[in-house]
């Protein structure tokens, strides 16, 4: 695991035409950080695999909205501040491939366990299963399944030690332990970077050996600031502090 110095560095390397799994819930869970320095970065063609299209302007829907995105797999594409996804949509400026959530999840959980495929009856008889083989197992109707793979994931953590172990914060955990194991690379924005030893082995989701490469960004306070950088401690460590809303 490398620890990057701020999350340009971190997401540094993202080809044009990379398909990037992004990690959230919604907001909850989502790498506020690493999705603005992808944006600055501004790799182009991207396939983005989220649960959602993006919210508001901030977050995916300003990556969406920098004409980065080609193609977005998702279960939850329009929601009542998805304007940004809708426009573009309509416009036939972006492609769209709905998966159910449960699909969504096992489909990435497959690429992280070396599947070939998978039979699922979610999705059978309905236009989700156009074009894609199925059979009858069990007195019920399968669709055939084939895994999401990304060449790097975007997720939100909550602690990392030294070696990249992860620990998550409640429902923010949501995709981030799938598409963790299903990426080439994976960079995971933290709160804190502690000490090797310090976190309970129980409590850890994500092993290092998933983690490439992490970076402190921790979550904006309004009315203050965001710190960006190492923290080790508790302490920051050659970070950077940029004045919030």
């Amino acid at each position: 695991m490398r620890l990057a110095a701020d999350p340009d560095e971190a997401v540094r390397g993202v080809a044009d035409g990379a398909t990037v799994l992004i990690g959230g819930f919604g907001n909850a869970g989502m790498p506020m950080a690493l999705i603005d320095a992808l944006r600055r970065a501004g790799p182009r063609g991207l396939t983005v695999v989220s649960n959602n299209a993006g919210n508001g302007t901030t977050g995916l829907a300003s990556l969406l909205a920098a004409g980065l995105v080609r193609r977005i797999v998702c279960s939850f594409p329009r929601q009542r501040d998805s304007f940004v996804f809708d426009g573009l949509y309509r416009d036939g400026r972006i492609e769209l491939e709905v998966v159910p959530q449960g699909n969504l999840a096992e489909r990435m959980r497959a690429a992280g366990a070396g599947i070939g495929a998978f039979y699922t009856p979610t999705g059978a008889g309905t236009l989700l299963a156009d074009g894609k083989e199925t059979r009858w197992i069990g007195g019920r109707e399968h669709v055939l399944e084939y895994p999401i793979r990304g060449d790097i994931a975007l997720i939100r953590a909550h602690r990392a030690d030294r070696m990249g172990n992860l620990v998550y914060r409640r429902t923010a955990r949501n995709f981030g332990p799938v598409m963790a194991t299903a990426a080439a690379v994976t960079v995971a924005e933290v709160e804190e970077v502690v000490p090797t030893g310090a976190l309970d082995p129980e409590t850890v989701v994500t092993p290092s050996i998933y983690v490439d490469r992490v970076v402190v960004a921790r979550r904006p306070v309004v009315g203050g600031p965001v710190v960006e950088g190492p923290v080790v401690g508790g302490a920051v460590v050659g970070g950077a502090v940029v004045e919030g809303p």
